[in-house]
């Protein structure tokens, strides 16, 4: 029993940790594609779903690889989760993009407040999670 209290919990917390960073990171990177106002008009290279089992619940998440090149004549290839099911291989979108870090594109519609809500909350479950095991083990100890 020990080891569920000085080991997986604390790993549990430092998993967490690193979950809030990759969402925070992803939501500035987002942001700042959208904000710069630099756009390219993009192609899919390739489209495909991977699929997660939550629960013995198939989740389905839908992937794009994109390929545009930027105002000063860089190319540019990135990959995507999410996005509309129907882009398929060959068609054509929009790409919103940093000038810093054209790596860091996405073809996301621009909802600064969806995308902040979305942040938002992942961050108060997430903080409700931390919060419970660290209660948790200090309980035990």
């Amino acid at each position: 029993m020990d080891f569920v209290f000085h080991v997986f919990f604390p790993l549990l917390i430092v998993l967490a940790l690193w979950a809030v960073y990759a969402i925070v990171r992803r939501t500035r990177e987002r942001r700042s594609a959208w904000e710069s106002g630099l756009t390219a008009q993009a192609r899919v290279v390739r489209a495909w779903i991977t699929v997660q089992m939550v629960n013995n619940v198939a989740r389905r998440i839908q992937w794009h690889e994109y390929d545009f090149t930027t105002t000063s004549g860089l190319a540019v290839r990135f990959k995507e989760s999410g996005g509309p099911p129907s882009r398929g291989a060959g068609d054509e979108t929009l790409v919103y993009y940093a000038a810093g870090e054209p790596d860091k594109a996405t073809a996301s519609e621009p909802s600064p407040g969806k995308d902040m809500f979305q942040t938002v909350l992942s961050l108060v479950i997430i903080g409700v999670g931390i919060i419970i095991c660290a209660k948790v083990m200090i309980q035990y100890w």
